[in-house]
């Protein structure tokens, strides 16, 4: 089932708006992620926490220098979710959720993520 996935504060001046401008208009949004997921997993629920992504730069990958080295449980957390399905036919997506989030800063361990893998095909390219 493919959903698109969006992650917004309950408001505009929810902790870091100042971070949340957009480059092409430099309009301030709510928007805290977007997702695509065409898995079967079930939509995120009250609860849910979005993951941050941080680069520790002494385990930075120097093939790979602006890619994130580790990541943790965020401060963000779902408190309400909607869920939008089309009646037309021939849809990009079976769903469209919105979850509404409010910061709640939790004390998470950074978690190492794993190397990134390159086939030889993509190297040779």
């Amino acid at each position: 089932m493919s959903k698109y996935i969006i992650f917004k504060a309950e408001s505009m001046s929810a902790e870091g708006w100042e971070e949340r401008q957009l480059a092409h208009t430099e309009a301030y949004t709510s928007i805290l992620a977007e997702h695509y997921d065409s898995s079967n997993s079930p939509i995120p629920e009250p609860g849910y926490r979005l993951r941050e992504y941080h680069q520790v730069s002494k385990f930075a990958d120097k093939q790979f220098p602006d890619s994130s080295t580790h990541s943790r449980i965020g401060d963000w957390e779902v408190t309400r979710v909607e869920e939008y399905t089309p009646e037309i036919p021939n849809h990009d997506f079976e769903a469209v959720v919105i979850c509404y989030c409010r910061y709640s800063p939790v004390t998470t361990p950074l978690e190492p993520m794993p190397k990134i893998q390159v086939s030889q095909e993509l190297q040779e390219v």
